[in-house]
């Protein structure tokens, strides 16, 4: 954004602010065109700002999601590695169930190699993995379990209960189940 007129920097600033209010209330297919005209700017601008809906979605989570990469950072000094992970998962899954349509942009934002190096699935699997690693080799993890998966399971987890009018509590009972398995403890 260096180098852009101040109108056009104040124009991408208040689009990104609309966006954010949109996309909480009706998730990533909030309307681009509802986004500009609260906005007060053309849809033309809008897209000259975000050429595609991912890349507006990408800016409006980008902030969010270096905070859970710092706190995988963070949680990499813990003692419990299985907690450390399970930790930054349940933030992971409150966020995507708190901010409608991260889960949605990351179920159709490939999370292979070819992913931008910026883009938030690129930021996640990069944060996560080292909490997978330290708790595969502290054997508290099975070895077979991969980043993909984790991802994988909370993206599942948010868009399956996103419309449930408890959305929180019902993303943690199928986290919890998805962690504990369905067997009763001690069998």
């Amino acid at each position: 954004m260096t180098g852009q007129r101040s109108d056009a920097r104040y124009n991408y600033a208040r689009i990104l602010a609309v966006a954010e209010v949109e996309v909480a209330t009706h998730g990533a297919q909030a309307s681009l065109e509802q986004i500009a005209r609260t906005a007060g700017v053309g849809s033309a601008t809008v897209r000259r700002h975000f050429p595609t809906r991912k890349a507006l979605l990408e800016a409006v989570f980008k902030q969010r999601i270096h905070a859970l990469s710092d706190l995988a950072e963070s949680l990499g000094a813990e003692d419990d590695s299985r907690a450390a992970l399970l930790t930054w998962l349940r933030e992971l899954l409150d966020y995507s169930v708190a901010a409608r349509g991260l889960a949605d942009a990351l179920s159709y934002e490939p999370l292979g190699d070819d992913s931008a190096p910026d883009s938030c699935a690129t930021v996640l699997v990069e944060a996560v993995a080292p909490l997978l690693r330290r708790a595969v080799a502290d054997e508290c993890v099975r070895e077979d379990v991969t980043v993909h998966d984790l991802l994988t399971v909370v993206v599942g987890i948010a868009l399956a209960t996103e419309s449930h009018p408890d959305a929180a509590v019902q993303a943690e009972r199928a986290f919890r189940l998805s962690v504990e398995g369905l067997s009763p403890k001690g069998t």
